[in-house]
């Protein structure tokens, strides 16, 4: 009796890799980017009602947005990490923050994913932080699809979009289908890959999956159904097939040409064809830059990057999550790995997959996966594990603080709860934390990239911590880290508008009210350092963005 042949590892992960999909979803707020989510999940039959979660067998309330303050303002707040599989595909959605004051967390995601997902507001075209969002997807060379959204309300005309796209962004729009009508007249699709019309029924309360029908273009029933579409969509039709650009699926990959799909989110009109075209022209992971060159997925030697810290997901696990995107090799649970700032090896005992705000326990994961680890102290972002040889990864982005504010407790008596849920939100990077060197005033100063990012402190110092806060916000704008020779530096007489302060760490932190002030105050002391943070040399090695 002849024994079965055990397949190489190699076979299994690079099929497992071959079959990993991992995108973020980037806009402006308000394009639809959350809706688009949500629709993607309810086609994919990860939910079976929009922002319902089937679970082991009982369905739980989990929406992308899943803190009290996002739900209460309607917007995203913090990233989320979605897995779900479609079609033998294993996707890894990572849902991003669309406001400008959650750029950071938006942008450290961006360093996780192998592609992207860019949504447009019909009528609105490229906005101010689509802009930024793709600046960041173009650094890496990260390829990107477009969605123009909201297909069911008055908009712009489709070639414009395209126009604008090409203008504005010095990237190829090559659409994919077409829309029929506009506004309230929107009919469906017309798909330029397939001589066909999509068609798209509504649904009720747009929950449920949207029927639709599929006819052959042309043909003799359409000039009725479409009625006064119908000619404008064959001129479209011809301009588009006789002088449009054909798709090169190398450009697509180099980030320099985009596949543009049109649709509604809401309504579900062109989820499920978009849904389908992605799975098809998104890339697996790909190799990823380290101080040892390039790591590729299909490397047999385990390897990933923390790009992400969570407190308080779930109330039922009041606990951090470090979320590890996988770079390399076979994830196990109970490994024992390298890691590198600790320059020790640590065991991967609880690892999970994550759906939102829900977890489940895994045993194993692939490179393109996000896993949760329990965060017991160990990770802050940008951290590396290896099983072997040390190795980092490109620096996660960080951005110089913007607005400054004396965070102030309204319960003197929740000491405790105060200091341990403001060390953990600065650990996340939800803020930075400093105080006044003088140990008489004691109340921290956050430093934030936005302004909403301190009524995200003090809701969620609230919520999750049991501790009411008020921020009062202070006019300084900027922050440098101020070194040089002692005996100077006491001896200085800093000009008003500046603050002293130190982090943490007990550095030298000065606080400046303009930027002509520290242009003054560094011509006047040429002899001191004025650095951001990382130029310090910051525990976590990130990179600056100006």
């Amino acid at each position: 009796m002849s024994l079965p042949i055990e397949k190489p590892l190699s076979d299994d992960l690079s099929r497992e890799v071959a079959r990993r999909r991992t995108f973020a979803i980037i806009s402006h707020p308000d394009a639809g980017k959350t809706t688009l989510t949500e629709k993607l999940l309810l086609y994919s039959g990860a939910v079976h009602l929009a922002g319902a979660v089937q679970a082991r067998s009982h369905q739980r309330a989990a929406k992308s947005d899943w803190m009290e303050l996002e739900q209460a303002r309607g917007i995203s707040i913090t990233s989320t990490a979605l897995q779900f599989d479609y079609q033998g595909v294993r996707v890894n959605l990572l849902d991003t923050p669309g406001h400008q004051d959650f750029s950071e967390d938006t942008y450290r995601t961006l360093m996780a994913v192998d592609s992207a997902v860019m949504v447009l507001d019909s009528a609105k075209g490229i906005e101010p932080q689509t802009k930024k969002l793709f600046a960041v997807c173009r650094k890496r060379n990260i390829p990107i699809m477009t969605f123009i959204n909201k297909m069911d309300q008055p908009g712009r005309y489709p070639f414009d979009l395209l126009e604008e796209i090409e203008q504005t962004l010095g990237m190829t729009a090559v659409p994919f289908n077409w829309p029929i009508g506009e506004g309230a007249g929107f009919q469906g699709l017309y798909d330029l890959q397939e001589p066909q019309v999509l068609f798209f029924q509504r649904t009720l309360h747009n929950q449920r999956r949207a029927p639709m029908r599929v006819e052959t273009f042309p043909h003799p029933s359409l000039a009725e159904t479409l009625g006064e579409a119908y000619g404008p969509l064959q001129e479209e039709i011809a301009l588009l097939t006789g002088a449009g650009t054909k798709f090169d699926r190398d450009r697509f990959l180099a980030g320099q040409l985009t596949p543009v799909f049109f649709g509604s989110a809401l309504t579900n009109f062109g989820v499920e064809p978009f849904l389908n075209a992605f799975l098809h022209l998104a890339p697996p992971p790909g190799p990823r830059r380290s101080s040892e060159g390039l790591v590729p997925p299909t490397e047999s030697k385990f390897s990933g990057f923390v790009f992400k810290i969570q407190a308080n997901m779930d109330p039922q696990h009041r606990d951090r999550m470090a979320f590890l995107r996988i770079v390399s090799g076979r994830f196990e649970k109970d490994m024992m790995v390298y890691h590198a700032r600790l320059d020790r090896k640590i065991r991967m005992t609880r690892p999970h997959r994550l759906f939102g705000r829900d977890r489940e326990t895994i045993e194993e994961a692939y490179p393109g996966d996000v896993v949760g680890l329990v965060n017991p102290g160990l990770f802050i972002i940008g951290d590396t594990l290896c099983s072997g040889s040390p190795l980092s990864f490109d620096a996660i982005p960080q951005f110089p603080p913007e607005c400054f504010g004396v965070l102030r407790s309204q319960d003197l008596t929740k000491q405790k709860q105060f200091q341990k849920g403001l060390q953990q939100l600065e650990e996340e990077g939800v803020m930075q934390v400093f105080y006044s060197p003088d140990h008489v005033r004691r109340e921290p100063v956050l430093a934030a990239v936005g302004e909403l990012q301190f009524d995200v402190v003090a809701s969620r110092l609230e919520s999750e911590y049991g501790v009411k806060t008020l921020v009062e916000r202070m006019s300084f704008v900027l922050a440098r880290w101020v070194s040089g020779d002692p005996d100077a530096l006491a001896g200085i007489y800093w000009p008003q508008d500046t603050r002293r302060l130190v982090d943490r760490e007990g550095r030298m932190v000065m606080l400046f009210g303009s930027e002509r002030l520290l242009a003054y105050c560094m011509k006047e002391y040429p002899a001191l350092k004025f650095q951001l943070r990382e130029e310090m040399g910051a525990s976590n090695s990130a990179s600056p963005i100006s």
